[in-house]
């Protein structure tokens, strides 16, 4: 089956589409083997369609997108429109309509909104009030995270997007939700015996969840300086992951289930005491052998900035599966090194049967799910050591992905063909945003911000929220 799309991208010029959009794009088109295609970039500025599609191809260049896939991409119809107010959103319709007309186009239309979040309401009502919601095919509305600002904003856009737009018909993206690996855990925990019978508080004694940066605002300071951490990583990847670790296996497995046992959970989650958090600031330090800048000496951020790059929580959901079981979030810029990884620590056999033979408390079990890089997982168990007695030692059982799956495609690459074939499991329902807000929100006014150094794992007084063993985070 082949379909045609009229692809019309909101911020079209910016960051996020000439570095991830554009080519995953074209490497959809491809993958999917539409039969047609239209891509429309709309912007603020004014542009030839000259000058978009020069644009296009230097990202196509940049990103090394294969040769034969950018032909195929750049086969299709390409052009640029500006708007600047509401009038010019009917003449954007107008365009658009113009477009699928000359280049026989159902008007399936996906609308990619690729803005800030403070122009996102303004975006979508100037959509509701042109036709683009009415072609004659369907029409998806994309939008990209973080997904409001506060609760109040989440509440209020949501209202706005469903004035015009009906659940189904809208997608909001974490590209953290469509890495390999992220979508691996339902899979791995629902078909795999061990661990799903395993998998609760008579088990487990603790839950760590680490997505680490070893940048730091990388030319996002103008963005980065008004959303901080709980905004930009808290509120959406790490929560999603936390959901999908907790949550109970769904009735059937489809997006409209799946969602909501992950809202089950997000319901379940204890009000987070001011205690249970510790915000940092990354200040000077080397990275890889080279001196980097303090936060507050990055270009772009403002003077006396009290923005966050680091945060790290303990939670705990209430609920019969993890009572008792503290989890632990922890995200920050100018770490040590990139990663993100899930550790899971059991508890130890209540007997010890080798008392006799020095110390016998052995080790945790320990699973550790890494997310990226390196993507797989291991498990550390218990051995006795060769030689006489019963000496107790500890071995990883471990499988890197690389080294038995074909390579994966790009998490935009999977979450466009899914908006596409109107696929909403690996997206985030309006329900969903607005649970996580409530946990997140009295955090965003907190000042008692301690200062690490870039290149270390955080604030050392992150390591007072860790109270079952080893007391200390995973090393990174």
């Amino acid at each position: 089956m082949t379909k045609a799309v009229t692809f019309v991208i909101f911020g079209a010029t910016g960051h996020l589409s000439r570095t991830k959009l554009i080519p995953s794009l074209a490497k959809v088109i491809a993958r999917e083997d539409l039969s047609a295609h239209a891509v429309i970039g709309v912007g603020s500025r004014d542009r030839s369609s000259e000058d978009f599609m020069a644009l296009v191809k230097a990202s196509l260049s940049t990103a090394q997108v294969d040769t034969e896939v950018s032909e195929r991409f750049l086969s299709g119809s390409f052009s640029y429109h500006a708007v600047s107010d509401e009038r010019s959103y009917d003449d954007l319709a107008s365009h658009v309509e113009r477009i699928e007309a000359a280049e026989a186009l159902p008007a399936n239309r996906l609308l990619y909104l690729a803005v800030p979040p403070s122009k996102l309401d303004a975006t979508v009502v100037g959509i509701a009030a042109s036709g683009l919601k009415s072609g004659k095919g369907w029409t998806r509305l994309v939008v990209e995270k973080p997904f409001g600002t506060d609760l109040a904003s989440a509440v209020r856009s949501n209202d706005i997007i469903h004035a015009t737009f009906a659940e189904d018909q809208v997608y909001r993206i974490d590209h953290f939700l469509g890495k390999e690996t992220v979508r691996n855990l339902l899979v791995f925990r629902f078909t795999n015996s061990l661990f799903e019978q395993t998998w609760n508080r008579r088990h487990i004694e603790s839950v760590e969840i680490t997505v680490a940066e070893s940048l730091g605002v990388d030319g996002r300071a103008a963005y980065f300086d008004e959303s901080g951490t709980v905004r930009d990583m808290l509120q959406n990847h790490l929560t999603q992951i936390l959901t999908l670790i907790a949550m109970e296996p769904p009735a059937v497995m489809d997006a409209a289930s799946i969602h909501s046992e992950k809202v089950k959970v997000l319901s379940a989650v204890r009000p987070i005491p001011a205690d249970d958090v510790v915000l940092g600031r990354y200040g000077s330090g080397s990275i890889g052998g080279e001196s980097v800048a303090g936060y507050l000496d990055e270009p772009g951020v403002s003077d006396g900035s009290l923005t966050p790059t680091f945060v790290a929580a303990r939670m705990n959901i209430d609920n019969w599966r993890w009572h008792g079981v503290p989890f632990y979030l922890r995200t920050g810029k100018r770490m040590s090194r990139r990663t993100s990884l899930v550790t899971v620590r059991y508890l130890r056999p209540p007997i010890c049967l080798f008392h006799r033979e020095g110390d016998c408390r052995g080790h945790q079990n320990v699973l550790t799910l890494r997310l990226q890089p390196d993507e797989g997982f291991e498990l550390l168990i218990d051995v006795k050591q060769p030689g006489p007695g019963a000496m107790i030692g500890q071995i990883p059982l471990a499988v890197s992905y690389d080294d038995i799956l074909e390579s994966a495609p790009d998490a935009y690459e999977t979450l466009l063909a899914d908006v596409i074939w109107g696929d909403q499991t690996l997206f985030v329902r309006s329900d969903e945003v607005e649970a996580a807000w409530k946990l997140y929100d009295p955090l965003l006014d907190r000042s008692d911000i301690h200062t690490y150094p870039a290149g270390s794992n955080g604030p050392e007084s992150a390591d007072r929220l860790i109270v079952t063993e080893p007391g200390v985070w995973t090393a990174i």
